[in-house]
């Protein structure tokens, strides 16, 4: 999987509901298409998305073949506490992908 782009705000005050954006490259195929000479094009999916903030998980996804390639996911959590937002994605053979976003909390 390549490098994932992530978009969370660097800063927000206590309690205020922020909006988490994810990007990651990955072709998500169905295990239904064929290729021009009529084989088919074996699949190739991620199966899970999760989010954990300050180390308790705050979104979790499941993901099927259905979904398109490039996935976009979008959320919304409360801001509590500076810290730590950590982003993984797993595919059908297990491989993890992680990345990690820190957050400032001031409070209002």
């Amino acid at each position: 999987m390549s490098k994932p782009r992530i978009a969370v705000p660097e800063t927000a005050e206590s309690g205020e509901i922020i909006e988490i954006k994810t990007l990651i490259s990955h072709p998500m195929e169905t295990g239904f298409r064929v290729d021009s000479v009529g084989r088919i094009i074996p699949r190739n999916i991620m199966t899970k998305f999760e989010c954990l903030y300050g180390g308790e998980e705050v979104f979790r996804m499941d993901l099927h073949p259905g979904i398109a390639a490039n996935p976009f996911i979008s959320f919304f959590t409360r801001a509590t506490q500076s810290g730590e937002l950590e982003f993984r994605w797993t595919d059908q053979n297990g491989q993890i992908t992680v990345e990690k976003r820190s957050i400032t909390v001031t409070n209002a």
